[in-house]
């Protein structure tokens, strides 16, 4: 017997009642059963008509979804904010970065002009919260002898001598002077309850992690801090303590601790390396920390767990050195080249090279020529790394490294780093500080997963503090005017890969890579100058080479022969008023860009720098608001905020 149509709506409804679907239900219009479209009906026009019926769904789909966040921020758990004078803690700095009001540790009110979408309290590893627990006079603490003698200091209004007893007596001796694993467990368990507290998936999310703080010794300096990130929630992350100084002294231990992680929870995790400026020549070394040359396995290793590389924030840009790139006007920006993160050893040019990230990218071009890997192809972002629990990036709304340099006439007096080598040369000075950076990831999702999958794929960038829009594609078909079609970005997708990818095999015919970039500005900043990409390559005989290409710029100025704009931007910046107009620069440029010098038998990387029209710095807004009188010379009183993505990879065919 053949099914009526009444059986069929009657199956069907009686299916899907349970359930709560409504697809199929009959519905008296009028006394009569009015039939909606069935499944098979309805399912070509779903897949016809709405281009974007399931594009982006958890776990899939393409990264529409820009998302601003900083993953390196300290509050008073960490021993170098806490004990000079920092007293907001995670849950200040989550309620910040989600944009409400909150008062600073000096008593001033502070808001961002617009929340983040997602924050990382890294606090140092090395004796967490132990800052806290002295307020807090935990007895625990206060029966432990170095507990004691810091509680005194503190007590009697000297952090810094408290710090400086830790500093000497623990972290350059690489010894736990508390070594009480309940004061770890204690604020561990803080910091995570308060972070999944804060998590929101879809509005705000909350990462965990921490700092590993390696800075070497009183004899062997250089910065090689590691923030570590975890994809997970408490549920995996509270199983372990965070890894210290005290726990190792060799990076690749950190990254057995986090294989141990992987092993034991099921969870994922990652580590970003920072500030390979104030390493001396140690970030980016062809040594092992061990002392024995990096080999294939290292380098796979590193990849493996530090596929990002923090290029930008307070302590300094660390995207070029102008020792480096002589060519490149804009290399000099935020330069610290002082010293070593403590001030003890002075810095030499040979140091240099293993310092600068752009340079990294090519050293691990000619590594790969001879490896077989390459040990630093890394994506970029940027972060601030601020000690006072504030996450502020804004030249006009900057509260400083440290609580001492948050907004007053003569904060730019006060000491970042006083030189543990005893040379007042090679201190570190607020003067001297960017208020710098941001992350910002291209995700499907504003979620813990999303975020973190994004920074594994290196679908990232860093900018220096500004929200500059950028995306960028490298393939080898793009046509002149996809950059302007309004299906844009599956075009990107569809005819290569986006920054942090790799070039697919040239097709035939093709004979050089094609990038497609484009940059929309902050709409609460500066207008654009120009996009470049840098470009840099290892020659048949080993040699590093870049050269940096303007692809598109404002005003509609020419670009050269040589490729390079013919003329500059020009500054609208009143100085002594802190002030400038958007009368110059372009809200948005957008362009094609084909290598002109390429050669498929080498093995090349590439990356876009997006740079704003000239704004004044911060130092410029405390001289013209507060009547500060900053008498160093080279203090910058404008500069040009700028954006770096993360690399495309060209390998040569086997």
């Amino acid at each position: 017997m053949k099914n009526s149509g009444f059986a069929l709506i009657g199956r069907r409804l009686l299916a899907t009642t349970a359930t709560g679907l409504v697809l199929g239900m009959a519905v008296a219009t009028s006394g009569q059963a009015q039939l909606r479209p069935s499944e098979e009906d309805v399912a070509g026009i779903q897949k016809d008509y709405s281009p974007y019926a399931g594009r982006n769904t958890r776990g899939g789909g393409f990264a529409d979804s820009l998302l601003w966040g900083d993953t390196h921020l300290h509050t008073t758990f960490s021993m170098d904010a806490g004990m000079f004078g920092t007293v907001l803690g995670p849950e200040d700095a989550y309620r910040f970065a989600r944009g409400e009001l909150v008062t600073s540790n000096t008593g001033q009110r502070a808001q961002l002009v617009r929340p983040l979408d997602f924050l990382v309290v890294a606090d140092h590893a090395e004796n967490l919260g132990v800052p806290l627990l002295l307020a807090e006079g935990n007895a625990e603490l206060l029966e432990n002898e170095y507990g004691r003698r810091f509680y005194d200091l503190i007590q009697e209004g000297n952090g810094y001598a408290a710090y400086d007893l830790w500093g000497r007596e623990g972290m350059t001796q690489f010894i736990d002077v508390i070594d009480d694993p309940r004061i770890q467990r204690n604020t561990w368990d803080r910091q995570i309850e308060i972070a999944e507290e804060y998590n929101e998936p879809g509005v705000f999310t909350a990462m965990l992690g921490f700092e590993w703080t390696l800075s070497g010794t009183l004899v062997d300096p250089g910065n090689l801090h590691r923030v570590v990130i975890f994809r997970d929630g408490a549920d995996r992350v509270s199983q372990v303590l965070p890894f210290s100084l005290f726990d190792g002294q060799d990076v690749e231990l950190l990254w057995d601790y986090m294989q141990n992680y992987e092993n034991l929870t099921g969870g994922e995790v990652l580590a970003i390396p920072h500030n390979g400026n104030v390493s001396n020549g140690k970030m980016f070394a062809l040594e092992r920390m061990n002392g024995e040359p990096i080999d294939a396995e290292y380098a796979a290793m590193r990849m493996r767990w530090e596929p990002l590389v923090e290029t930008t924030q307070i302590k300094g840009d660390s995207e070029a050195h102008p020792f480096l790139s002589p060519n490149d006007e804009f290399a000099d920006y935020g330069t610290w080249d002082k010293a070593d993160i403590g001030g003890i050893i002075p810095k030499t040019p040979e140091m240099l090279p293993f310092e600068y990230t752009r340079t990294a990218l090519q050293i691990g071009l000619q590594q790969f020529m001879k490896l077989g890997v390459n040990p630093f192809k890394m994506g970029m972002i940027g972060s601030s790394d601020s000690h006072t629990a504030l996450s502020t990036t804004r030249d006009e709304n900057f509260f400083g490294k440290m609580d001492t340099g948050e907004p007053s006439p003569d904060r730019w007096k006060s000491y970042v780093i006083q030189a543990f080598g005893g040379d007042e040369a090679l201190s570190t000075f607020e003067y001297d500080v960017l208020a710098s950076g941001l992350a910002g990831v291209w995700a499907t999702e504003n979620t813990r997963e999303a975020i973190f999958d994004a920074m594994k794929r290196k679908e990232v960038y860093a900018t220096t503090g500004t929200r500059i829009a950028v995306r960028f594609f490298g393939g080898w078909d793009y046509a002149e005017d996809d950059a302007y079609r309004p299906d844009v970005i599956d075009i990107g997708y569809a005819k290569g890969v986006p920054m942090g990818g790799d070039l697919e095999p040239a097709p035939e015919g093709a004979t050089a890579p094609v990038f497609m970039v484009g940059a929309l500005k902050d709409a609460w900043s500066g207008n654009l100058d120009r996009i470049q990409i840098v470009k840099g390559w290892v020659d048949a005989e080993g040699e590093r080479h870049e050269r940096i290409f303007d692809v598109a710029v404002s005003d509609g100025r020419e670009i050269g022969e040589d490729g390079r704009a013919t003329t500059e931007v020009g500054n609208t910046v009143d100085v002594e008023n802190a002030t400038w107009t958007n009368t110059i620069g372009a809200p948005e440029l957008r362009t094609v860009w084909t290598d002109p010098d390429f050669d498929p038998s080498v093995p090349a990387v590439y990356y876009a720098r997006v740079l704003e029209i000239p704004t004044p710095t911060w130092q410029a807004y405390d001289e013209a608001r507060l009547g500060a009188d900053m008498t160093p010379e080279g203090i910058p009183r404008f500069h040009q905020e700028r954006a770096y993505t993360s690399p495309i990879w060209y390998t040569p065919p086997e």
